[in-house]
Order: structure tokens, then C-alpha cells, then sequence
């Protein structure tokens, strides 16, 4: 109960996240997690295993499931890998996603939101189980379990791309990330900027591809005026606002 309000924005920033094309699980979390840690109390205990950033980021992780259908079946663009899965089974069922499928095929939908509902209770006893199971790799020392973890990552970056250039690019981060938390710099927004990059690029030059190159294409309507302003003060204001905190202790050695 203590954790009710942090699972609640949670859940909340899972869900709009979750209905963003591409963002997923992963993003939800971090975000959620984030913003947790900028407005909580102990913010400093973040990132030993503080039940407050475990609660929201799970949380958020969870309900970007749901929001993720929102996309795949209105629009047929899949949220994240599992509506992706999803998408394609519909298709091979001669099913086509969008609007028309509420109308054509209501029952389908109904469906889907109930297997959803109904793997939401199993979750719990699954849950359970995991964390019993779990908590005995807890126990395993680090100089060990450190090692395996590494082992795994190299796998993994490996499988990606089939090259060495990948593994080298991870190691490389890894020792990046390293001296980010050293010197208390957040990684989550690092990470962010990694996945949505590539996103972010490429639907960027569709658009100006569609635009005929005119920038001012991105202004034209209201609501793309007001995020793009939006987007702006997210960019200036934490600008400002260090030099702000940087003129004043200036200041204050100057005196």
C-alpha cells in the first residue's frame, strides 16, 4: 500500500508509453523508473534495490502491454515485438488489422482483450514462483555470477549482427556506462536516446521526404506546432536551469 501512488504512475506512463509505435517494454520502464527517481525522497538509495524504482518500472513494464494494443489494433502497427507476433497471426488467420476489424470482427477483439485479461491473474502465480526460483541466483556470488552475466551480453550482442564490431561496440558502452555512474550521470535517458535514435531519424526524414524538404511542413498543424514547442522547452528548460545553478555559484565564489 505504501507503494500504491508510485505503482499507479506507473501503470499510467506504461500504458501511454506502451501506445507509442516501436517504444515497448523496455523504454516504459526506464521512463517510469526516471521520472521516479527525479521526484522521489530517497532518490539516492535508487539503484541499490530500492522497492520504490522496482514497483514503477515493473508496473510500467506490465501495463505497456495493454497500451501497446492500442496501436496494433486500431492502426495495425505493432506497439512492440509481441503485438508484432500478434499482428501476424491475425494475418494469417485472414484477419486484417485497423478500424474496420471492430465493425467486421468484434468478437476477435474481445478475444484478445480477454487472453490478455486472463494472463494478467496467471501472472500472479507465475510471479510468485519466479521470485521463489530466483532468489537462490541472488545468492550466487558476484565474482561468478558477474562473469556469466558478461558472457551473456557478449552472446547477445554477438547474435545480433554476427560481428565482432558489435561485441566490441558493447564492451565499449559498457565501460561508457561504468564512468556515467562513477560520476552520478542518469543512464536511462542514455539508453533511450540508443533505441529511439535510429526511430527518431528515420521517421524524421520520411517526413521531410513527404514535406518536399520544407521544414516549416512540421509547423503547419496545431497539434504538431504544439509539440514541437513542447519538445523545445523540454530541451531549453534543463539548459536554464544549469546555468542558472552554475551563474549562482559563480557568484557565490566571486563574493
Amino acid at each position: 500500500m505504501r507503494l500504491k501512488w508510485g505503482i499507479g504512475r506507473g501503470a499510467v506512463i506504461g500504458t501511454i508509453v506502451g501506445a507509442i509505435p516501436g517504444a515497448g517494454a523496455d523504454i516504459a520502464a526506464y521512463v517510469s523508473y526516471a521520472i521516479s527517481r527525479r521526484i522521489s525522497k530517497n532518490r539516492d538509495k535508487f539503484g541499490t534495490g530500492i522497492p520504490d524504482g522496482i514497483a514503477t518500472a515493473s508496473a510500467s513494464n506490465n501495463a505497456s502491454i495493454g497500451g501497446a494494443l492500442v496501436p496494433a489494433t486500431v492502426f495495425g502497427i505493432p506497439g512492440d515485438s509481441l503485438t508484432a507476433v500478434i499482428i501476424g497471426v491475425l494475418f494469417l488467420k485472414g484477419l486484417n488489422p485497423g478500424p474496420t476489424v471492430f465493425l467486421v470482427h468484434p468478437e476477435l477483439i474481445t478475444a484478445v482483450f480477454l487472453a490478455f485479461l486472463i494472463a494478467n491473474i496467471m501472472i500472479v502465480p507465475f510471479g510468485f514462483a519466479a521470485i521463489y526460483s530466483f532468489q537462490y541466483v541472488l545468492r550466487i556470488q558476484r565474482a561468478i555470477l558477474m562473469p556469466c552475466i558478461l558472457a551473456f551480453c557478449m552472446v547477445g550482442a554477438f547474435a545480433v549482427e554476427n560481428t565482432m564490431f558489435a561485441v566490441g561496440t558493447m564492451l565499449g558502452m559498457g565501460v561508457f556506462a561504468y564512468i556515467f555512474e562513477e560520476r552520478g550521470y542518469p543512464l536511462a535517458p542514455a539508453i533511450l536516446g540508443l533505441v529511439i535514435g535510429p526511430m527518431l531519424e528515420s521517421t524524421f526524414l520520411q517526413s521531410l521526404e513527404r514535406g518536399r524538404g520544407n521544414y516549416i511542413a512540421f509547423l503547419e498543424r496545431p497539434v504538431a506546432a504544439g509539440l514541437a514547442t513542447l519538445t523545445i522547452c523540454l530541451w531549453l528548460v534543463p539548459l536554464a536551469l544549469a546555468l542558472l545553478r552554475w551563474w549562482g555559484r559563480r557568484r557565490e565564489v566571486s563574493r
